[in-house]
C-alpha cells in the first residue's frame, strides 16, 4: 500500500489517534491490555485537557481531507465511526464536562479503589512495582483533580449539591490508620508464588508507604475540599441547563448518548408514551395475579412482602447463577455466534455499595485474561427484589452487556472499534436482552413479568425526568416523585438513580432510545421478510460490527433486508 493512499492516510491517522489516547488514559491502556503505562495515571489538568483538544482537533481537520470515496466499503464505515467518536469527544471537551468530576454515582475517587485492582496484572514483581507507582501518584491525581474543581467553581462548573451527597462517606473508608485495612493493599497480602521470596519484603514496605504516603492523604485531601470548599460552593439548581450554555450542552448530551436529532421535547413525549403503554400491562399483571387494588397498594406489597427477597447475600447472588446458567443453555436458539470469554458474578464493593446503582458490568481483559463480571449490590437488600433478577441479569451479562460487549472484543475489527462504543447501542441492546428473556423462556412467573415490565419503565421514565430536570424546568423531588409513582422500585433505589441522571446528563437517555430503535428495526425486517426472518441471522447482524450509532445500524439492516430479499427474488 502506498504511502499517500487514502487508505493508508486513514489508518495512519487512526493509529496516531489510538496512540495518542493510550497515553493520554492509562488506565484505559491497561483496560485494553496495553501494559506500557501501567506505572502511571493520567494527567489531570486544564493544561492536559486543552492539549486533547487541540490533537482532536486537528486530526478532526486532517480527517476530512481524506478522500472518503476512494475507500474500501468497510474502511468507509470505520472512517464514520472514527469522524463519530472525534465530534463526541470534541463536544465533551468543549462544554468542559471533565471539570465535574465527582459525584455519589461515580468519579475518579470510586474508580481506584474499584477498578484498579480490576484491571492490573499482580502476577510479577515488575507488576507490583507498577502499582506502587501508580498508589505514588494518587496525591498529584487527587491534587490535579482538585484544581480542575476549582476552576469549575470559578467558571460556573458547580455540581448539583444533590449529587455530593454521600460522597464524604466514600471518602473517609479510603482513611486509615493501619494500611492493611486498605482496600487498596489487598494485592500485598496475597502475593502469588511467582513473585519472588526475597522481593516481598521490599513489596510489601512500598506498598505500606504507598497507601499511608499517598493514597490516605490524598483522599484526607480531598475530604477537606469538599467539606470546605466543593460543597459549599455547589449549586442548588439541579439541570443541566443552569451551567454556562447548558442548554447547548445538554442538546450536545442527547446526541452523544443517542446519535440522532432529537430535541427534549421529543424525548420527552417518548417517555411519557413508553410510561402509559408499560403502566397499561403492568396493570394486567395485577388482574391476573388477582390484586383488586390501586398500583401503589400492589407496588407497596410488593416492597414489604418477604418472600419476594433474599434473606443473605449468598442467597441473592445463589439466585442469580441459576437464572444466567439457565439463560446460557438458550443462547443458541437466538445466537449463531456466541464469545469465547467467559463472565463471572462479583459484589459491588462495599465502600462504594450504598451509592451504587443496582448491579453494573465489568468487561473482560483486552488480551481475554480477565473474564467478564456481572457485579450487584448486596447492600440493604430490602431493596433488591428477586423478581426483579431475571430482567437484570438477562441485561447485565448474557444475552445483556457481556454476550455483546464480549463478542465485540473478539471481532476482527480495529483496535479503536473494538474497545470503544456508543451507548445507545450498548445500553438498547441490553434492555433489548430483557425482552428476549420472553423468547427464552424466562417471566413464567407472572411476578417476574412484572419485574420486567417494572425495569422497562424504569428506562422509559427515565426519557421523562432526564429531559424534564436538564432541559424543562423539574425539581429532584418531583423526579423522585414521578419514578415513585410509576415504578416499583424502593426510595433508596430511586433516590440513587435521580441523583445519577442529575450529575451524568443525558446518559439515561440511551438505553431506552436503544432499545427502541432495535425493536423498530427488527419488526421492519420481520415484516419485510416475513417467513424468511431468521431472528439469529438478524441477532448475528445487529452485533457482527460491534457497537454502533443508531442511524448506521438503520442503513446496515436495511442493506440486509435488501440482501435477503434479492437472494430468494
Amino acid at each position: 500500500m502506498e504511502v499517500h493512499t487514502p487508505s493508508a492516510q486513514f489508518a495512519a491517522l487512526v493509529a496516531e489517534e489510538w496512540e495518542t489516547r493510550l497515553r493520554q488514559d492509562p488506565l484505559f491502556a491497561t483496560v485494553v491490555s496495553d501494559h506500557r503505562y501501567d506505572d502511571r495515571l493520567p494527567g489531570a489538568t486544564e493544561d492536559d485537557y486543552g492539549r486533547w483538544l487541540a490533537g482532536l482537533r486537528d486530526l478532526r481537520r486532517r480527517l476530512v481531507q481524506i478522500d472518503h470515496a476512494a475507500l474500501e466499503a468497510r474502511e468507509q464505515v470505520d472512517f464514520e465511526i472514527f469522524s463519530r467518536l472525534l465530534d463526541n469527544n470534541i463536544g465533551e471537551l468543549a462544554f468542559h464536562a471533565y471539570r465535574l468530576p465527582i459525584s455519589r454515582a461515580f468519579g475518579f475517587h470510586m474508580d481506584i479503589p474499584d477498578q484498579l485492582l480490576l484491571i492490573m496484572p499482580f502476577e510479577t514483581v515488575h507488576d507490583y512495582e507498577n502499582y506502587v507507582a501508580r498508589l505514588d501518584s494518587f496525591q498529584r491525581y487527587v491534587d490535579e483533580h482538585i484544581g480542575l474543581m476549582r476552576g469549575g467553581l470559578a467558571t460556573g462548573y458547580a455540581p448539583a449539591r444533590a449529587t455530593l451527597e454521600g460522597v464524604g462517606e466514600t471518602l473517609r473508608k479510603q482513611i486509615v490508620d493501619d494500611p492493611a485495612t486498605s482496600p487498596l493493599f489487598a494485592p500485598f497480602a496475597h502475593m502469588p508464588p511467582s513473585v519472588a521470596a526475597a522481593a516481598r519484603d521490599r513489596l510489601l514496605a512500598e506498598g505500606r508507604a504507598a497507601v499511608m504516603g499517598s493514597v490516605v492523604p490524598g483522599y484526607r485531601t480531598l475530604l477537606r475540599f469538599l467539606e470546605e470548599e466543593y460543597l459549599p460552593g455547589a449549586r442548588a439548581e439541579i439541570g443541566a441547563s443552569s451551567l454556562p450554555d447548558g442548554r447547548a450542552f445538554y442538546q450536545h448530551r442527547i446526541h452523544y448518548f443517542t446519535s440522532l436529532d432529537i430535541t427534549p421535547e421529543q424525548v420527552h413525549a417518548t417517555g411519557h408514551s413508553e410510561v402509559a403503554r408499560i403502566r397499561a400491562e403492568m396493570e394486567a399483571l395485577m388482574g391476573e395475579v388477582g390484586f383488586a387494588g390501586a398500583f401503589k397498594a400492589f407496588v407497596e406489597h410488593l416492597r414489604t412482602d418477604p418472600r419476594f427477597y433474599a434473606t443473605s447475600p449468598a442467597a441473592l447472588l445463589k439466585e442469580t447463577a441459576y437464572v444466567l446458567k439457565r439463560a446460557d443453555g438458550e443462547l443458541p436458539r437466538l445466537f449463531k455466534v456466541l464469545p469465547r470469554t467467559p463472565y463471572g458474578i462479583r459484589e459491588i464493593p462495599e465502600a462504594s455499595a450504598p451509592g451504587n446503582t443496582t448491579a453494573y458490568y465489568f468487561p473482560p481483559a483486552g488480551d481475554g485474561s480477565r473474564a467478564g463480571f456481572y457485579y450487584m449490590n448486596t447492600y440493604d437488600l430490602p431493596s433488591r427484589p428477586l423478581y426483579e433478577i431475571e430482567a437484570l441479569s438477562l441485561h447485565e451479562a448474557v444475552p445483556g452487556h457481556h454476550l455483546q460487549i464480549a463478542l465485540q472484543q473478539e471481532l476482527d475489527l480495529p483496535l479503536f472499534r473494538r474497545f470503544t462504543w456508543f451507548t445507545e447501542f450498548v445500553e438498547g441492546w441490553a434492555l433489548y436482552a430483557e425482552r428476549l428473556g420472553l423468547e427464552m423462556g424466562f417471566y413464567q412467573d407472572p411476578y417476574s413479568n412484572f419485574g420486567r415490565l417494572s425495569y422497562e419503565m424504569w428506562r422509559a421514565c427515565r426519557l421523562v425526568v432526564d429531559t424534564g430536570m436538564h432541559a424543562l424546568g423539574w425539581s429532584r423531588q418531583q423526579a423522585i416523585a414521578f419514578m415513585d409513582a410509576n415504578t416499583s422500585s424502593t426510595l433508596l433505589n430511586i433516590t440513587n438513580e435521580v441523583d445519577r441522571y442529575i450529575a451524568w446528563p443525558g446518559q439515561a437517555l440511551a438505553y431506552k432510545i436503544g432499545e427502541l430503535k432495535i425493536r423498530e428495526l427488527r419488526a421492519r425486517a420481520e415484516r419485510a421478510l416475513g417467513s424468511r426472518f431468521d431472528v439469529r441471522a438478524f441477532h448475528d447482524l445487529v452485533l457482527g460490527s460491534g457497537a454502533v450509532p443508531l442511524d448506521l445500524l438503520e442503513r446496515m439492516v436495511e442493506r440486509w433486508i435488501a440482501d435477503q430479499r434479492a437472494e430468494v427474488g
